[in-house]
Formats: C-alpha cells, sequence, structure tokens
C-alpha cells in the first residue's frame, strides 16, 4: 500500500509518460474540406507568369485558408465535349480529379468546345456529357457538392469572334445553365464578373493575374457565402427620388441565405439572399410624397435613408452641350432654389482636354472608376451652378407643369461619341466592326480617336514579341487568339462600350421616368455610321432601364461642313424607333463656338417633348417637321404636316428654301411663302428652273433660316425628293 500521496503522483505520471503513444488522449484533429477546381487552361494558369502563386485555384487557396485543400485540375485545351479535339474525360487531369474525390468540385469547362472543330458538329452532345462529368465525379463523392461556373467572356478581338465565337459562346453558356439545373448543382458567375474589363484578357481568352483574383473571389463567395454584407446601388442616398404611382424593385447584394427588411413608410417587405448574393423586393405603387424614410436592413447591418420623394426620375446625357453648366449661361441669374427639383451629377475624375494624363488615372479608367463618387442634393443656386443647364431647365419645367417631384441624374461626358454609350453585348452582336482597333477605326471620328490617344499617352513600343491586333495570332491551348498591341490595353472615355460600363451599369437599373440626350458632335462626319448607331443606343438603354421614352437635341448651328446633313439624318432618325422626340436648336447656335451659351431654350423645348408626348399634355411641341414636297405647275409644295400659324420668326420673308435644278446641278433660293388657304404649306416658285428634283431648307452649317410655326419652334433641316 502506497501512503505518500507525493511518491504515487509520481509514479502516475511515469506510468502516464510510458504508456503507448495510441494509447494517450488525442485532441481532435478536423479533416480538411477538399475543393477540387476542374477546368482548362484558364483554370490552370495560363498566360499568368507564376502560376503556381497566381492560377485562381491558388489564389483561391488563399481566401479560403488552412480550413480547406484546393486542388488544381486544369488542363490546357480540354474539350468538355467527348468528341471534341481534347476531352477532358480523357486527360491526366481527370483521373487525378477523380483520386482528389473533392468535397466541393468546381467546373468550368466549355471555352474550347467553341472551336469550329467541335460545337458545329457535336452540340447536341454537350448536356449529357457534362451530366456525365458531373456524375463521375459525384461517384467518388456522393456528398459533393457542385459548383458549375458560366464560362469567361471571349473578347471581341479574338480571331473568330465574329465567324462563329460569339455565337456559339452564347448558346454553350445556355446550356450550362441547364446542365446546373439538371444536376442540382449551384450555377456561379465567371462571365459578369470580368466583362467589363477586356484589358484583363491581353490574348481575348485567358485573364490576367487580377482576372484570376476576380475568379478566385467568386468562388470563394460561392463556396463561403460570404458576399461582403448588405450592400445596395451606389444611387441610394438622403434626398434621393424613387419612381410615383408604379411599382419598382429595390435589389442589392447580402450574404448568401441573409433575410433582408425593407421598410418604406412603415410598410415592410423581406427577400432572403440567393446564392450569389442577389435579393430583391417589388415595392407597390406608391404615392407622390416627400420626406419619407427608407430603411434596408440584415441581421447584421442597417442602412436608413431620410427625406425621400416619390416622383419621375430622368436622366440627362450625352456630350458637351448636355454637361454645360448653368453657370456658364447667359441665363445664370435665372435659377431659383426648389427642395423638390433633386439632383445627381455624376463629374469626371479627368477631362478629356488636350491633355496626357497621369498613370494614376490611366489605372482607374481602366478599372472603370471615372465618374467621382455622387448623392442626391436638393436644387439650390449652389448646386444647380455647376449642373447641367439643358437638364435643369427641362426639370424646372417639368416641376412648374406636373408639380410633383422630379429627381435629374446627370452623366454627360465632353466630347464623348456614341458608340461609347452602348453596351457591349449590343455592339458584339449587332455592330462588331468598331470594336476592331478602335484607335485606328475609321467608324470612329479621327478627332475622338486622337483625343483619346492623346490622353492616354498610348503610342508606345509593343512589348516584345507581340504583334500588332490583325498582324499575326498565336495559339494557347487550342485557342487561337490575336495578340493586341500594347497601345490598346488602356482604356478611355471615347471607346465603344466604355461609357455604358463606367456610366450606366453603376445606375444598377434605377428606375428612370425617361431620357433626354444631347450629342453627336462628335460623329457628325460620320453621318452613315451615326445612323446605325442611334438606333441601337436607343434599343440599348432601353433594354436595360426598361423601353422609357427618350428624347434628343438635334445639333445647333456651327460652321462645320457636315452638320447641315447630319441634321438632316437625325430629323430622319425619329422614325426609327417609337417613343422619340427631337428638339430642334438651329436658331440657338454660335457660328464659331459648339458651345453656345442660350440653354435655356434647349432644356425647355425638351421639356415640351416629354409633356406632350409623355405625360400626355395638350401642347406644342415639334416645330415643323418637312413630310413631302411636290411639283406642281412650276411650283414647289413643301406639306408640313399639323401644323399651324407657319411665319418667319422675325416677321419677314421665309428664307432657307433651295431647289436642285437637274439641268446644272446647282441649288437655287427659292421664294417661299404660306400656301393661302392652308396653315402647315409652304409653296416655292421653282418656275425658272428648267429640271426641279430636290429641295432643302436650313442646308448651311451656320444657317440663318427662319420658318417657325405658332408656338415659335422652329422647322428641321430637310432635304426631300420632289414627287
Amino acid at each position: 500500500m502506497i501512503c505518500n500521496k507525493k511518491y504515487a503522483l509520481t509514479l502516475l505520471t511515469l506510468l502516464a509518460v510510458l504508456m503507448p503513444a495510441d494509447a494517450r488522449r488525442k485532441p481532435k484533429v478536423e479533416p480538411k474540406i477538399k475543393v477540387s477546381c476542374v477546368g482548362n487552361s484558364i483554370t490552370y494558369g495560363m498566360r499568368i507568369e507564376n502560376r503556381e502563386q497566381d492560377s485562381y485555384p491558388v489564389q483561391l487557396q488563399r481566401k479560403l485558408g488552412d480550413r480547406y485543400e484546393v486542388g488544381n485540375f486544369g488542363k490546357s485545351g480540354a474539350t468538355l465535349l467527348r468528341h471534341g479535339h481534347r476531352p477532358y474525360f480523357e486527360q491526366e487531369e481527370f483521373r487525378q480529379a477523380m483520386d482528389f474525390a473533392g468535397d466541393i468540385v468546381v467546373i468550368h469547362l466549355g471555352i474550347n468546345d467553341t472551336d469550329p472543330r467541335n460545337w458545329p458538329h457535336f452540340q447536341d452532345e454537350f448536356v449529357g456529357d457534362y451530366l456525365a462529368l458531373v456524375d463521375s465525379l459525384r461517384s467518388v463523392n456522393p456528398k459533393a457538392r457542385f459548383l458549375i461556373a458560366r464560362m469567361t467572356p471571349i473578347g471581341s478581338t479574338h480571331s473568330r469572334f465574329i465567324s462563329g465565337t460569339k455565337v456559339w459562346h452564347g448558346q454553350i453558356q445556355e446550356a450550362i445553365e441547364t446542365v446546373a439545373h439538371a444536376a442540382g448543382a449551384e450555377l456561379i458567375d465567371f462571365y459578369e464578373p470580368l466583362y467589363r474589363y477586356p484589358w484583363m484578357f491581353p490574348d481575348a481568352i485567358h485573364p490576367n493575374v487580377e482576372g484570376a483574383g476576380i475568379l478566385a473571389k467568386t468562388v470563394y463567395s460561392g463556396i463561403t457565402g460570404d458576399y461582403g454584407g448588405l450592400q445596395v446601388s451606389q444611387m441610394f442616398s438622403d434626398h434621393m427620388v424613387l419612381p410615383r404611382e408604379k411599382p419598382f424593385p429595390i435589389r442589392g447584394r447580402a450574404n448568401a441565405g441573409e433575410r433582408v427588411k425593407v421598410t418604406v413608410d412603415g410598410a415592410v417587405y423581406q427577400a432572403v439572399a440567393d446564392n450569389r448574393g442577389a435579393w430583391s423586393v417589388t415595392i407597390p405603387a406608391h404615392p407622390v410624397e416627400t420626406g419619407a424614410e427608407l430603411r434596408i436592413e440584415t441581421p447584421g447591418r442597417s442602412l436608413v435613408y431620410t427625406d425621400i420623394a416619390f416622383g419621375d426620375i430622368w436622366l440627362c446625357s450625352g456630350q458637351s452641350n448636355m454637361e454645360f453648366e448653368v453657370g456658364q449661361t447667359t441665363s445664370a441669374s435665372d435659377v431659383a432654389a426648389d427642395p423638390d427639383l433633386r439632383l445627381y451629377d455624376m463629374k469626371c475624375n479627368w477631362r478629356t482636354d488636350n491633355v496626357e494624363w497621369p498613370a494614376s488615372a490611366l489605372d482607374s479608367v481602366n478599372h472603370l472608376q471615372y465618374f467621382k463618387p455622387a448623392c442626391w442634393t436638393h436644387a439650390t443656386p449652389e448646386t444647380l451652378r455647376r449642373f447641367s443647364a439643358v437638364g435643369y431647365y427641362f426639370g424646372r419645367a417639368l416641376r412648374d407643369s406636373l408639380q410633383v417631384p422630379i429627381g435629374l441624374i446627370n452623366n454627360a461626358v465632353g466630347g464623348s461619341t456614341a458608340e461609347s454609350w452602348i453596351d457591349r453585348e449590343t455592339l458584339e452582336t449587332r455592330y462588331p466592326a468598331i470594336l476592331r482597333d478602335w484607335t485606328r477605326n475609321d467608324l470612329i471620328m479621327e478627332w475622338a480617336r486622337g483625343r483619346a490617344l492623346k490622353n492616354i499617352g498610348a503610342r508606345k513600343a509593343l512589348k516584345e514579341g507581340e504583334p500588332c491586333l490583325g498582324d499575326s495570332s498565336r495559339v494557347y491551348g487550342s485557342v487561337y487568339a490575336t495578340v493586341p498591341c500594347a497601345d490598346h490595353i488602356t482604356r478611355h472615355p471615347y471607346e465603344p462600350c466604355y461609357l455604358f460600363e463606367a456610366g450606366i451599369l453603376p445606375l444598377d437599373h434605377f428606375p428612370i421616368t425617361g431620357v433626354i440626350w444631347y450629342q453627336g458632335e462628335s460623329n457628325a462626319d460620320r453621318v452613315e455610321v451615326h445612323e446605325d448607331l442611334f438606333p441601337l443606343l436607343v434599343d440599348s438603354w432601353r433594354n436595360y432601364f426598361s423601353d422609357v421614352p427618350f428624347y434628343f437635341v438635334q445639333l445647333s448651328s456651327l460652321n462645320r461642313t457636315s452638320w447641315p446633313i447630319f441634321r438632316d439624318s437625325q430629323r430622319r432618325l425619329l422614325e426609327s424607333r417609337p417613343g422619340l422626340g427631337m428638339a430642334v436648336t438651329s436658331d440657338l447656335g454660335d457660328k464659331t463656338d459648339v458651345h453656345y451659351k442660350n440653354k435655356k431654350p434647349v432644356g425647355e423645348r425638351l421639356a415640351l417633348q416629354a409633356l406632350a408626348k409623355h405625360y400626355g399634355h395638350h401642347v406644342a411641341a415639334d416645330g415643323p417637321l418637312a413630310r413631302e414636297a411636290v411639283l406642281v405647275d412650276g411650283k414647289v409644295l413643301v406639306d408640313f404636316g399639323p401644323q399651324t400659324g407657319l411665319h418667319a420668326s422675325d416677321g419677314g420673308s421665309i428664307v432657307g428654301f433651295e431647289v436642285l435644278d437637274a439641268a446644272d446641278g446647282l441649288y437655287h433660293s427659292a421664294q417661299a411663302q404660306v400656301l393661302p388657304g392652308t396653315s402647315d404649306m409652304i409653296c416655292l416658285d421653282a418656275s425658272f428652273l428648267r429640271e426641279p428634283t430636290l429641295v432643302r431648307y436650313a442646308w448651311q452649317p451656320y444657317t440663318r433660316a427662319n420658318l417657325v410655326n405658332g408656338t415659335g419652334l422652329p422647322a428641321s433641316t430637310f432635304r426631300l425628293k420632289l414627287q
């Protein structure tokens, strides 16, 4: 019997030390969660200089931490299709993925299936082959969680982009969504986060290190559900205007599965964020109101917005004459505070003046950080001084007539081109030629291209070994891709798509009432191109914002030779889409200054368009618009449709009409008068001409044509064949 307690304790300690190791009590170690990254060269990390450190699976490992083990099973050139030229099923990486038996499987395949050897011949097998791949990987771990990725973009510089790659890519995306649904897998998106950043794809196929980081972040959020907590559009702030008398959505992001509560004036609406962090609630039609409160809450965060108004919201956009500020006008003193006129003014970080931008600007522009942060403010003499003059006088006229709150969003950019405001998908599918080598592309005005090159300092030597766009191509994996010049990597506001991506997408589908647009100066030398682009612009914005009215300004008078043709083209474009309206300004221009200072009538004429055509008020909105011209007994009769009170604006003779005599090929001035007994017909004396064939009006760059209607609205420039 052992009586000494100290001795007994020492003996027990010695026995514990001598005890076999497997008999000791071990702390429980949780097994790592295995993540299989299955894919092609993009998963592998092709074109990333240090892929062992920077491919997306490696970056994902760093984000997930030690609790996870990420395996990279990417195979360059691999196709999903079993009958493709390099089936993933037959590669060593597939066998390695099977052995790894991931608990989470991320699949990104399909890019190489766009090859003409594959998709045109075996597309009907794609869904079945994809499901077979999922079943195979699931067989080694029946409890595995599958994340199937929509494919990364293929850039428009790809050598086969127009011939089929773009179309086939879209078809495969649809098939992938079908697969995810049929397989009971989660769909994640590798496309949308990268689509706006073509410079991240130096060869139009493979993302660079930063692009791979975006993929890693996308997968990380898909796995963990961490999307950074509650977030809403940058458009939300105190004093904002929301739509009156019609339902509208409020949407945003939150962590996956989080409950979101939206409270408007005591009414509560709820949603749950989906696996991609998206949530949305629909607010029922709300009457006109000011001073409302909006709360958006999750368990971890609360956002409160006060002094909310319910009214109408108009987007004021275009180039410098829309950007032109109230403080620069001849009517700068004619402003007044109005708490129910609210402004959201998006100012540029860098103006497109004739200077070279610093390197910091180029990086920010590449990342679409072109506009300064903005918030909603009341209209005061101080806030209005730097706001769009056309926008202000438009909004003020609506306030006077409607007596409801009006919100104005201004994001006009001086010198900007029409193509820069059109979304990428629209141009890729309906006008891809304008995307090719845009700083050398003759579809774009030389002035705009030259100014862009000046700003970005783009005339640099090519990177060693990289041919210029169109000179040659290389093979990466199995996909041929043209390598662009170094100076095509830096972006600019005049580039096709840029301002849509930097200035429209941040509006996040905000429920606007309509658009007023003043642009064309930077497309005026490419009339036929603009005739293609303008309807695409309208379609692009209506697709993004819903089918909103679109009212635009016809170019004014200025000594630039192409402007009469362009003004007439704008007149004809009125018929290209429903819901359009045009304000004529040829009577307001300055002979030598494109930025004439009398902007008040422009805004008011746009307001007449909106009041008559959108709000249904009985006001005259259009000046005289010629419909047809006929030759009768030596007289040219020009029909201006339903007009009243046609007369000369200065009270004298009507001037500005010319008739072409085919016998000598010259235009001749013609005396004009209102046809007796009518209010909408002009009669021209052509009796002195041998073969009159065409009539035109206001066909000078800076015109003194003076025909107006009874309300003083001017007639549009036009040219018509005689019937």
